[in-house]
């Protein structure tokens, strides 16, 4: 047990907790259960390693019965026992046991069962092998784990009042936060002294609804947003709201005035209207502890790399990093570029692509022993929400995740500009932020990826001049005073009707024209006008209805003349890299 009371189960060999079953001709895990609960260091304190349960007793031979494996979650947490037949014990009998059926002539005609045999290392290989399931999931680190149930102790969560589902058949967005907490073992000599863990290192990173493609939006923490409410739980169970604030650093979403991951969750998603899914946490241990795992990660230098402060002291050239060195790695920014935050996010990204090279690589996910000790060091590190709160969870989402192919996954950086009433901060270049973040929430790609399934095609209906078009404009969702800032707007532009009419009947997510089959030239017109995607055509009928056409501006109209459909490249200027480039050094 290490000094954060992180334990494991007794001194249980894993391998050989993977049994061979002759009915299904496949390696079955037989367990203790642990506790599915974990509270963090923002709720009640982790308990101490989980206990293992004694097996009970048989009434009609005394003998003791194998585990059984754990059924549906709510029911074990009623401390609720499944009705489906007992399997046979793996393990030797009791003493007591051996006696009795010596005794009465139930022990086999030798009194006491003949020694299992230890396990070559061969077959102990092959249980390992057997149980071991490959895992992508993205932390301080992005990377691959591969989890064991009784891991679930490990695993740190927090309740921030959305218990959204581990998979979703959408787009899935995860917010990842490095912290710069200085609580755990070895972590005394790192970070602001006085910090109560602020989000130092944040990635909302999103992955595409096809599994295709995945984009991780570096955010500054320099950054000055607004951070809004934020209910948190105390430790009683009750929840507090800590009050929102305007024109904040963005790494104050954390740790300060008491807020916990929620808040920087909700920061998120104000900034940049992208709905998030769940969260992981991490602090300054993870990059240790899984840049060892794996046996140390490569990073370049494009100059010697010299910094007393993080302790890095590298030469130029290819280097494999792991442990402090790792750390001191990331953590630099006074011997690169400006020595400022934006410096730094470039180094992290490097080492983050890198790793995501190695956790998926043949050499990782083919050698069981990385493999065991990437699924510890990962659910020591993480810190989750409750949606994802689990082994079992998490495993459901890395499954799902890890279709993504690292050739399509892009790093970028929020786009920002000097703070002029603050050299120290910066503030969002919204003319660029604005379009990256609608890629983001449009789930468009920042790597040329293969469909999986064709759009429809575009209309082909020829252009009608502006002069006959006529539309009536609804608000489903937008600005207030959308509908009639678009129609003056429009007719500006020419159009020869456009006239406002006040509130949708219901809100709508996206903006919507609904015209007639004699319209579609009036249609085509419109879409070029006000940018709209092919999605947002709906022809009513066969019939002509005679009436204006009519344009519903949803929940993602911003302003009039900003186009609704997102951009299909990101803006000229954002700094990105992809996470398949080996050729990335550090400047």
């Amino acid at each position: 047990m290490d000094a954060q009371g992180r334990g494991h189960a007794g001194d249980i060999d894993p391998a050989d907790q993977w049994v061979f079953n002759p009915n299904t001709g496949s390696y079955e895990l037989r367990l203790n259960p642990v506790a599915d609960d974990s509270p963090s260091q923002y709720g009640n304190s982790r308990p101490t390693a989980p206990r293992q349960r004694r097996s009970p007793e048989s009434p009609s031979t005394g003998e003791p019965s194998s585990y059984e494996p754990p059924g549906d979650e709510e029911h074990e947490r009623r401390g609720g026992r499944r009705s489906e037949p007992r399997l046979p014990a793996q393990r030797g009998r009791s003493r007591a046991a051996d006696k009795a059926g010596h005794a009465d002539g139930r022990g086999g005609g030798h009194g006491r069962r003949k020694a299992k045999p230890k396990p070559s290392g061969k077959k102990k290989a092959l249980r390992w092998g057997g149980g071991i399931v490959g895992l992508v999931v993205v932390a301080s680190c992005v990377g691959g784990y591969v989890f064991y149930q009784r891991l679930n102790g490990n695993i740190d969560k927090v309740d921030v009042g959305m218990n959204n589902a581990a998979v979703t058949d959408g787009p899935v967005n995860i917010l990842v936060i490095g912290t710069d907490a200085r609580a755990g073992k070895g972590n005394t000599g790192y970070g602001d002294a006085g910090s109560v863990g602020h989000a130092d290192t944040t990635f909302l990173f999103h992955v595409s609804k096809d599994r295709t493609n995945a984009t991780a939006l570096s955010i500054p923490r320099d950054m000055i947003t607004d951070i809004p409410d934020c209910p948190t739980k105390q430790k009683d169970g009750s929840r507090e709201t800590v009050p929102g604030q305007q024109s904040q650093r963005f790494n104050t979403s954390l740790g300060q005035e008491s807020r916990d991951p929620g808040c920087t969750w909700r920061t998120v998603e104000k900034l940049t209207g992208v709905k998030i899914n769940h969260f992981m946490m991490a602090d300054f241990n993870a990059v240790k502890e899984l840049s060892n795992a794996v046996g140390g990660v490569e990073v370049c230098a494009a100059k010697p790399l010299n910094d007393p402060k993080s302790h890095l002291n590298l030469k130029a050239g290819k280097h494999v990093v792991k442990g402090e060195q790792a750390l001191a790695f990331v953590r630099t920014r006074h011997a690169i570029g400006f020595g400022s935050d934006l410096d730094r996010i470039k180094l992290q990204q490097q080492f983050l692509s890198s790793m995501i090279r190695k956790m998926k690589s043949g050499d990782t996910l083919s050698n069981p022993s990385k493999l065991f000790n990437l699924s510890d060091a990962a659910t020591k590190a993480l810190t989750v929400d409750t949606g994802i709160g689990s082994v079992k969870k998490l495993m459901s989402l890395a499954q799902d995740l890890k279709r993504v192919n690292v050739k399509n996954i892009t790093f970028a950086t929020v786009p920002v500009l000097d703070n002029p009433d603050d050299p120290a901060t910066v503030i969002l270049d919204e003319a660029k932020a604005k379009p990256l973040f609608k890629m983001v929430r449009d789930d468009k790609s920042m790597t040329k990826v293969k469909k999986k399934h064709k759009d429809k095609a575009p209309s082909k209906a020829k252009k009608a001049p502006a002069s006959e078009v006529e539309a009536e404009v609804l608000n489903g969702g937008g600005t207030p005073g959308a509908a009639r800032q678009t129609s003056d707007w429009l007719v500006s532009k020419g159009v020869g009707k456009a006239t406002p009419s006040g509130n949708a009947p219901k809100l709508l997510e996206k903006t919507r024209l609904d015209f007639a089959p004699s319209q579609a030239g009036q249609a085509a017109r419109l879409a070029d006008l006000m940018g709209l995607p092919d999605s947002a055509l709906k022809k009513t009928s066969d019939a002509d209805s005679g009436s204006s056409m009519t344009l519903t501006l949803g929940k993602d109209f911003s302003q009039a003349g900003e186009p609704i459909e997102a951009p299909d490249k990101a803006p000229s200027g954002v700094e990105k890299v992809n996470a398949n480039d080996k050729n990335v050094c550090a400047k």
